[in-house]
């Protein structure tokens, strides 16, 4: 199985182990997102593990391994994006499962099985026509952070609240929205899917400076990203340094 196959795989079955767990209802609440993220942490371990063993991993519900830094070839994960929307069944959550060669977003898969959707690398999903009317911005549902709302607020963009990091990117390649800006924290396992999808697609991905998205950094921080349609990015950018 190749690189981009095997993302899809990992994707999908974390996404049905996932939905399995809700659909039991033993597990309510926060203890359902807690069982979620080990539950789909550990099936993506065991699993790349078993397939690619030379490669190196960083998970967000594992220690980081150091060894990681010295490999071409590391897979960067989130087992259960959005815990919070998964534990209260709504359908704004996504498993991430990346592979980024020299730093770079290279193969990814962004699962939403809320939506039984699975967007990937390898099958690019057709951006849809631009649609009339005003911009629409993607945010956080919980925290918006500020400077996202002052550049929407520039740009006269409809604020689009919504949970999980690869649902709002996976959002502006199915056409709901023009616009995701996150300025408030994230780490790599946030990002790196979503990039690998949406660059695949023809989207504008990039730092809020417009630097390009690095991966497998030894601090794994990665406060800010910005994912929107192409022919949007300089007016973006430009409101960004404006905010």
């Amino acid at each position: 199985m190749d690189d981009a196959a095997l993302a899809v795989h990992l994707a999908r079955t974390a996404g049905k182990l996932l939905t399995t767990l809700q659909a039991d209802g033993l597990i309510e609440d926060k203890a359902l997102g807690a069982a979620g993220d080990a539950v789909a942490h550990q099936y993506l371990v065991r699993a790349l593990a078993a397939q690619r063993p030379e490669d190196g991993l960083l998970s967000e519900e594992g220690a980081a391994d150091p060894a990681r830094l010295a490999q071409l070839r590391v897979w960067i994960v989130d087992p259960l994006d959005g815990t919070r929307e998964y534990s209260e069944r709504r359908t704004d959550w996504a498993v991430h499962v990346a592979l980024c060669v020299d730093g770079a977003p290279t193969v990814g898969a962004v699962a939403l099985p809320g939506l039984e959707l699975i967007l990937s690398s390898h099958s690019p999903t057709p951006l849809p026509a631009p649609q009339a009317g005003p911009l629409r911005m993607l945010v956080s549902r919980t925290r918006p952070a500020p400077q996202a709302l002052q550049v929407a607020e520039i740009l006269g963009a409809e604020l689009v609240p919504m949970g999980s990091a690869g649902a709002k990117a996976m959002a502006v390649l199915r056409g709901e929205a023009e616009i995701y800006l996150h300025a408030g924290g994230q780490y790599e396992w946030d990002s790196c899917a979503p990039a690998a999808v949406a660059q695949a697609a023809g989207l504008h991905v990039s730092r809020i400076d417009g630097s390009a998205c690095r991966y497998n950094n030894e601090d794994p921080y990665m406060p800010d990203f910005l994912v929107c349609r192409p022919e949007l990015a300089d007016r973006v950018l430009q409101a960004i340094c404006a905010s």
